[in-house]
């Protein structure tokens, strides 16, 4: 793919407004480490939710849910939907919780509870198991997928660069700017994200190959526009293109009443925790915290 004047324009606009944000917040963001973690706690419930939404997807997102759609149909989503169990139970039973604490990081949540030797060890093994062993997995998943699109977008350029570049400007501007200017660079680079997906998609179903909506629907087999999966038999019903989810009834009730409270997931913690915490506690108040 070789990039157009119109594509150059878009990158530089894209950079442009991250770092004119970063440069912005920089200053107020160095004045406290209030600031710089926790926004201040002056954090708008649009901005945090926003932002706690904008962090979950990374380069890994739209390539792991593609697959999950083309192998299952829709259905396969709920391989990941289920955890919004533990989201509903943060939102109605912890979020006020979490900002009324006054905590500056999840993991002083430990003493908190609990006292002693123990809880000041327990507190710091869970930040450097989460913090440094989890994030590098994290990590190297993510950098991985950025390098396989680097490689198919930008074929004739060294993807690894690429991405070494990229988080070279991550670094920069979170550094800079904290929490109170990553929560508005997320927010834009969501919006942006969102509307760049609707107008490809758009983009795409309106070719003549694809034949618009209508077309679509012909050349898929049924069961993959089934939003639900098939519940009582093993295995993936093959289609033209693919299949639905299909779950015993024991994995299903695995799924609903155990995976998405026993399984931990960066952003799924039940009741809250890492970065979808550390937004509810930057809230301006209780009911911010509740409405993001």
């Amino acid at each position: 793919m070789n990039l157009n004047g119109l594509d150059i324009a878009v990158i530089v606009v894209f950079f442009a407004v991250i770092f004119g944000i970063a440069i912005y917040y920089s200053r107020k963001a160095g004045e406290n480490t209030g600031e710089f973690f926790l926004s201040g706690r002056n954090l708008p419930w649009y901005l945090a939710g926003t932002a706690m939404v904008a962090t979950t997807f990374a380069a890994d997102t739209p390539l792991a849910v593609t697959e999950l759609v083309a192998r299952n149909g829709i259905a396969g989503n709920w391989l990941w939907w289920n955890m919004a169990i533990g989201g509903m139970l943060t939102v109605f039973f912890y979020a006020r919780l979490w900002r009324r604490s006054g905590m500056m990081t999840d993991v002083e949540f430990v003493e908190m509870r609990y006292s002693g030797k123990a809880a000041a060890f327990l507190r710091g093994f869970r930040a450097l198991y989460l913090g440094l062993f989890m994030n590098i997995i994290v990590l190297g998943w993510v950098h991985l997928a950025m390098e396989k699109i680097f490689l198919v977008t930008l074929p004739g350029m060294n993807a690894f660069l690429l991405v070494t570049i990229a988080a070279m400007i991550i670094a920069v501007y979170a550094s800079a700017s904290g929490l109170l200017g990553t929560a508005r660079t997320d927010s834009f680079q969501f919006v942006f994200a969102m509307v760049g997906c609707i107008v490809l998609a758009v983009l795409v179903v309106r070719l003549p190959l694809v034949g618009g909506m209508s077309g679509l629907k012909e050349k898929l087999a049924p069961q993959v526009m089934s939003f639900v999966p098939k519940i009582g038999n093993s295995g993936v019903l093959d289609g033209v293109t693919g299949g639905v989810l299909s779950l015993s009834v024991g994995a299903f009730i695995a799924h609903i009443g155990l995976q998405w409270w026993s399984s931990w997931y960066p952003g799924a913690d039940p009741g809250g925790g890492g970065y979808v915490a550390q937004r509810m506690m930057s809230a301006k108040d209780e009911k911010h915290s509740l409405f993001a």
